[in-house]
């Protein structure tokens, strides 16, 4: 008996002889009837001409791919950077050196960020507020936060942190940006700092990286500058250590970083960055021209021409610092005469210095205020001098400008003894500066220049450390030379408020104006940024009228990188370390995505 399976397959099969016994394509007949037909060369011919068609079409698809879709980064890719100088503290509360902040700006991050257009943007951040007497800043923390050993972020890290930075047995340079800072966390997420008054420029201070709690609580302030989380750091930043390689002392020769799936702003691009350590720039010099690095920062201007680029591409950046000679008018009379600081003014020539002494990598400066910072745009790079005799009748002209200045103001030239002289007092002066090559080299030019102008000029080189502790700490000084570093908020209060006049304040002209005073004040607490370029404004007007100061320049940060390096935006840098504010947009590698694809990732 046949089953009822066996029937339907029987059946199945009839269908299927049915439906195509004695089937054919009548099209394809055809064609194999032509094909038998044509002779060799036209088999060829067709051949090619199908080739054609076929290689048309694929264009034709890739053409309008390339139409309907965009290139973007994609992850992958690594970047080896050399830098010169010991790591030791990588720890936002104790980092020193270059290497110590480079790695520290990669391992760590804040509840806020700076970014390359001179921004702070939420980092961990999800949002804060300001009460209205702007005294009282409320932080709430993004979801699902995490150091990079995968322990939970709470708040409760962030206010160990800060009661550290606060703590002056720890000894941190980041211990005034707190001082008189109340800080609480009521719940988890929830962060509540109470300032003493309101301070416009705080929010920056929340750009400070944050420690766990759980790792770092047992250690005593004794030991903390010792522990080895200080060269083993965990974080939260878009990096996390991945190994660390020393020498026999104990110096980190090599440091290699990974991206950190679980950053607050995304994963970067980049896989991995790796650091190697030099102990002087020829050394660094030598192995990138070498190919052991692909990119090296903070380059002297001397040094850029020795390097063999080799398909690398340069990034320049004005740094936020103000170089200028500060004059002491208490320590020495003469410079107390409003004509005597204007010839000194006068007879400077700061392109020149620009070009010698920084090979053309500086912005020249006419008041306290550095280019980038609130809306002040940067001076185009002065252009070499075209022949020697150019130069030397620019150099004359402005000589005799700072000798009429001089004459105008009641000096006299006396030819015979070759210095100014008023009411038997002799215009001289002795100007002080650290012993870097950059400074003291300017120096020099400087009293060039002056003794050009019939001034005469004493240069006096000290250490940095013996200049800091004998000349700028007590005032012991009739000029020195020197830089100031002005944050990105812009906060010029230590640099010419008259309370900062003595040390510890930052005030080495000793300038004192009731109506500075007020403008500073007023600056550091209103939070509208217009407000506040406007009142800058009027303070470098103040200044350059009293000229406290002879403003030179702003030196350029030099970083060097591979071109295929995409991403990397300097902007408005306060320190070279903040050339990583957006670290984890570089990548080396793309895709191509459709345009409906990253439309929608855009809404």
């Amino acid at each position: 008996m046949i089953s009822d399976f066996d029937s339907s397959r029987r059946d199945t099969e009839n269908l299927k002889t049915k439906l195509f016994k004695h089937r054919h394509v009548p099209h394809l007949s055809r064609y194999e009837h032509v094909r038998r037909a044509l002779s060799p060369g036209e088999h060829l011919l067709v051949s090619i001409l199908a080739g054609l068609l076929v290689i048309s079409v694929l264009t034709i698809i890739v053409g309008l791919t390339g139409a309907v879709s965009v290139q973007v980064p994609s992850h992958g890719g690594t970047l080896t950077e050399g830098v010169i100088g010991p790591a030791r503290f990588v720890n936002p509360l104790l980092s020193l050196s270059g290497p110590d902040k480079d790695l520290t700006a990669l391992v760590y991050s804040g509840l806020m960020r700076a970014t390359p257009e001179g921004n702070l943007i939420p980092d961990l951040a999800d949002h804060y507020d300001i009460s209205e007497d702007g005294t009282v800043y409320t932080f709430t923390l993004r979801d699902g936060l995490t150091f990079h050993d995968g322990s939970s972020l709470t708040s409760a890290d962030v206010l160990f942190t800060i009661q550290q930075a606060q703590n002056p047995d720890i000894k941190s340079a980041r211990r005034a940006d707190w001082e008189g800072v109340s800080v609480s966390a009521p719940n988890p997420v929830t962060v509540l700092f109470t300032l003493p008054h309101a301070y416009a420029p705080f929010l920056e201070n929340a750009t400070l990286g944050i420690l766990p709690k759980a790792r770092w609580s047992d250690v005593s302030a004794e030991e903390f500058p010792f522990h080895t989380l200080n060269t083993k750091p965990i974080g939260s930043g878009p990096y996390r250590v991945d190994d660390l390689k020393t020498s026999s002392t104990g110096s980190a020769t090599r440091y290699e970083l990974s991206s950190f799936d679980n950053f607050a702003l995304g994963r970067p691009y980049l896989n991995t960055i790796t650091f190697l350590f030099f102990s002087n720039e020829d050394d660094l010099i030598a192995a990138f021209n070498a190919g052991r690095i692909d990119s090296i920062a903070s380059v002297s201007p001397s040094a850029v021409e020795t390097l063999k680029t080799n398909g690398a591409s340069m990034a320049r950046a004005a740094l936020p610092r103000t170089f200028g000679v500060f004059l002491n008018q208490s320590k020495n009379t003469v410079l107390a005469e409003p004509a005597v600081r204007s010839a000194l003014d006068a007879a400077v020539d700061k392109e020149r210095l620009i070009d010698e002494v920084l090979k053309g990598y500086g912005v020249p400066l006419d008041g306290p205020i550095p280019p980038g910072i609130l809306g002040t745009v940067s001076p185009a790079t002065p252009a070499p001098f075209a022949d020697g005799k150019a130069e030397d009748a620019r150099s004359e002209g402005i000589a005799e400008a700072a000798r009429n200045i001089l004459s105008r103001g009641g000096w006299t030239f006396d030819e015979t003894a070759g210095v100014w002289m008023k009411k038997k007092t002799i215009l001289e002066f002795t100007l002080a500066t650290a012993d870097e090559p950059e400074l003291s080299a300017t120096a020099e030019m400087l009293a060039s220049m002056w003794e050009a102008a019939g001034i005469k000029v004493n240069v006096q080189v000290y250490s940095l450390s013996e200049l800091n502790s004998v000349v700028l700490r007590p005032r012991n000084y009739e000029a020195v030379l020197f830089g100031e570093v002005v944050g990105r908020s812009l906060d010029l209060f230590a640099f010419w408020h008259s309370s900062q006049r003595n040390d510890p304040g930052l005030n080495l002209a000793l300038y004192a104006n009731s109506r500075a005073d007020t403008l500073l004040t007023r600056a550091r607490e209103t939070t509208s940024m217009r407000e506040r370029e406007k009142l800058y404004g009027q303070l470098q007007e103040l200044v350059a009228n009293d000229t406290p100061a002879v403003f030179l320049y702003a030196p350029e940060f030099i970083y060097v990188v591979p071109a295929l390096l995409g991403g990397v935006e300097l902007g408005a840098l306060t320190t070279p370390s903040e050339r990583y504010l957006n670290v984890h947009e570089w990548y080396t590698d793309t895709e191509r995505v459709w345009n409906f694809f990253t439309s929608r990732t855009s809404e």
